[in-house]
């Protein structure tokens, strides 16, 4: 990169590294008619890095080195903002039924097609199941047939995020998975919580909360490596 003041980029960019470097800055009209800008720094600051400052002789070349920075934290920023867009969602709806994880089946295999490894679409899928059949057998078990049950599928460029919907009564799942720790298996197989116990070990994160239109809602996100370009 040019070392050369009369080539940086132009704009307020400059005015944001002059506040940013200065403790103190200032543009004032002079009785000679021409403007005074006037920018301090106070050396005996503990935050000045002063053997950089040493190291880079030519004050214009730490200013430049100090604008790479600030573009570093824009593509910082720009990264975020794609991993937070996205990029497909699916959504069904299905009545309380078992035999409906048929149709949530090849509802969620059109996702197998996605650039990600195998081994992690299984993994994604056996957590849908597990918190399908959950909700079935145990949130809505006293609840009629035609009690829907919605799901729904976020694609973003780093991650799936998983989310259920059910009409059952709320309860602290991350207390529930401590409980079912603490019993031998067969206690957890005859009171149906392996189910939670393969959600949480499938999946990056869990939560399950109370919404405002008075559902729960099972969220389940999975990290995706490498980023997808869907």
């Amino acid at each position: 990169m040019s070392k050369n003041i009369d080539e940086l980029p132009e704009g307020g960019m400059g005015i944001k590294i002059m506040s940013k470097v200065a403790d103190k800055l200032s543009y004032t009209r002079t009785s000679g008619e021409t403007n005074c800008l006037s920018m301090v720094k106070n050396y005996e600051q503990q935050s000045l890095d002063q053997s950089h400052w040493l190291q880079k002789g030519n004050p214009l070349e730490w200013l430049i080195d100090l604008f790479n920075h600030l573009n570093w934290f824009k593509d910082k920023h720009s990264r975020q903002q794609l991993c937070d867009t996205p990029l497909q969602k699916f959504h069904l709806q299905v009545n309380t039924d078992i035999q409906a994880v048929e149709q949530v089946l090849d509802w969620f295999d059109p996702l197998k097609n996605l650039p990600i490894p195998q081994e992690v679409f299984w993994q994604c899928q056996l957590a849908l199941i597990e918190g399908f059949t959950n909700v079935v057998r145990h949130a809505h078990q006293s609840l009629p047939l035609e009690t829907p049950i919605e799901l729904e599928v976020t694609v973003f460029n780093g991650s799936l995020d998983i989310r259920i919907w059910d009409y059952g009564q709320p309860f602290d799942l991350e207390a529930k998975l401590r409980e079912l720790k603490e019993k031998n298996q067969e206690e957890v197989l005859s009171e149906g919580g392996r189910g939670i116990e393969i959600m949480f070990k499938l999946a990056d994160r869990v939560s399950y909360t109370r919404t405002s239109d008075e559902r729960n809602c099972l969220v389940m996100v999975k990290r995706l490596s490498p980023s997808l370009t869907v």
